[in-house]
């Protein structure tokens, strides 16, 4: 049987990336190019995603005739009410989602505490799925959850049970994902660079390399604004002082702007960024 054949209630999350829009296609090839009833397809945007991520996730749907499921944290005090469904026209570009979240926290995320994947993206599916009556708890077990993880990702692989994980069992890898994606009609139009995508996920996450950081900032100043308008507003808060920095290793993102304004190089070019669970 194929990896990518649906058996059970399974919840397909689709990142925005390349790679996970390749395990939706698998699926959809699977099962002659429809949707299984069983299946639903759940995009969780943080409104701090590049434009390109949001007309990609679009595309997709629009090109594969696939309904996908769009949906962003609201802050509330019941569960129930803890997310809201948009659309690519009314989804949030300016990181409404994300201060909610930190708002709601009183603190930054950082590399240790990944609330923001945690609330933004896990949490607010997963009510979603409960009260839309897809499965009966909200806990992952009453049904399948499906991630766009490869073969050649050995790190991320080995923390996810291999039953959600069809790109590794299937032995994928980042050049049959990039071969995939030059022979269709339409692709993510963000850079791929040697199968990675730098410019994907949230803009500046926290979690890619310092120098791969400068740069996007010095591609686009503007890009660092809101992450520098959030270290200000945590420090404002400051429930917890030392949780007003994304990370306390490195500058924060107002003196990094500066410092590429004053093209300053401060990083090793080779430093590695932390994986994340948003996917690829």
């Amino acid at each position: 049987m194929s990896p990518y054949t649906i058996i059970e209630p399974t919840c397909i999350s689709f990142s925005g990336g390349r790679t996970s829009a390749y395990m939706l296609y698998k699926v959809l090839e699977a099962h002659n190019m429809n949707l299984p009833d069983d299946a639903i397809v759940c995009f969780a945007n943080t409104g701090k995603e590049d434009e390109a991520t949001l007309k990609f996730v679009n595309d997709c749907a629009v090109n594969w005739n696939v309904p996908i499921v769009w949906l962003e944290y609201q802050d509330a005090e019941e569960s129930k009410d803890r997310w809201k469904q948009v659309t690519y026209e009314t989804a949030s570009r300016d990181g409404e989602p994300f201060e909610a979240v930190i708002r709601k926290k009183n603190y930054l995320p950082n590399p240790v505490t990944r609330f923001c994947t945690v609330e933004m993206k896990i949490r607010t599916i997963a009510n979603y799925l409960f009260y839309k009556g897809f499965c009966e708890t909200r806990t992952q077990g009453e049904y399948m959850s499906w991630v766009g993880i490869r073969a050649d990702e050995p790190r991320r692989a080995a923390k996810i049970p291999r039953e959600r994980t069809p790109l590794v069992s299937d032995g994928v890898t980042k050049e049959i994902v990039g071969n995939f994606w030059k022979s269709q009609s339409f692709d993510l139009e963000l850079p791929n660079i040697g199968g990675v995508t730098y410019h994907g996920n949230c803009d500046l996450c926290f979690l890619k390399g310092a120098s791969q950081t400068m740069s996007l900032i010095k591609e686009n100043p503007e890009r660092a604004v809101w992450w520098a308008n959030m270290e200000a507003l945590a420090l404002a808060l400051a429930s917890k002082p030392d949780g007003a920095r994304f990370r306390k290793d490195r500058p924060s993102y107002a003196q990094m702007l500066k410092y590429t304004a004053d093209q300053t190089t401060m990083f090793d070019q080779h430093d590695e960024s932390i994986d994340c669970f948003c996917g690829d």
